[in-house]
């Protein structure tokens, strides 16, 4: 079985293509044809479609399952698409926590908290919980519940 080589930065053209084709498999569960394709991109010739069909699975970009109809699959995806997995690489989880502590720290410092400030930390902290970091949303959970005492004391 054959690698694909790394994928190389997609031409604007390609780009199309892949983004047609990717939107495409969301809307219906499998890949277009390469009519499909011809009609979606705006390309003349079902011969052109191969070309870049085939150039892209070279270049690692573009793969298709056993060799049947409608198998073609983008690898890697494209940069407009959407995140689809809750998955959080570790330098993203450093990040999302620093600014959480940030937030927090801001809120702490306030004489009186902020009502609507306690409300976004709350969902701060149950997105940690979505995104798996059940570490970080304990270590957050008790600072949570002292300002939401501190501010049920001021509202009293």
């Amino acid at each position: 079985m054959q690698e694909n080589p790394k994928p190389i930065r997609p031409t604007k053209k390609q780009k199309e293509l892949l983004n047609f084709i990717a939107a495409f498999i969301a809307e219906h569960g499998y890949s277009p044809s390469y009519r499909e394709i011809m009609s979606g991109v705006g390309y003349t010739s079902v011969a052109t479609v191969a070309l870049h069909v085939s150039s892209l699975i070279k270049r690692g970009q573009l793969q298709k399952r056993d060799h049947s109809a409608r198998s073609l699959e983008v690898v890697g995806g494209t940069s407009d698409k959407p995140l689809l997995t809750n998955e959080v690489k570790p330098n993203e989880e450093k990040w999302l926590i620093e600014k959480i502590e940030h937030s927090f720290k801001d809120a702490e410092q306030a004489a009186i908290p902020n009502e609507m400030e306690v409300d976004n930390l709350v969902v701060l902290v149950g997105a940690l919980k979505i995104l798996g970091l059940e570490g970080a949303s304990q270590s957050f959970a008790t600072r949570l519940r002292e300002l939401k005492a501190k501010l049920d004391k001021t509202q009293q």
